[in-house]
């Protein structure tokens, strides 16, 4: 399994328990394809520098995730299919 990090955007009309239920979610998703959630990191609210799908902030979670290569597809299409993530940013990490 090779890691990745996993930056995501959750819409901020969602409360904190809205928005850790989407996190789970998340998480949930990538044990069900075979992977695991190494590190997560919630930034909280921020500010975004232009807006994103008419939104001007929004909360930020950073995860790094170790997942097998075949199901990285499959991760990005449920990522894509969730109404309360507005941006993804996928990476593959270096390890050193």
């Amino acid at each position: 399994m090779k890691k990745y990090e996993l930056f995501t955007i959750i819409k901020p009309n969602l409360d904190n328990e809205e928005a850790d239920k989407v996190i789970a979610r998340v998480e949930e998703i990538i044990a069900t394809l075979g992977g695991q959630v190494v590190n997560c990191d919630k930034m909280g609210r921020k500010k975004l520098a232009y807006e994103v799908q008419g939104f001007s902030d929004g909360f930020m979670v950073n995860q790094i995730v170790s997942l097998p290569e075949d199901k990285v597809v499959d991760l990005k299409r449920q990522l894509k299919l969730n109404d309360s993530v507005i941006r993804v940013m996928f990476t593959k990490k270096e390890c050193a």
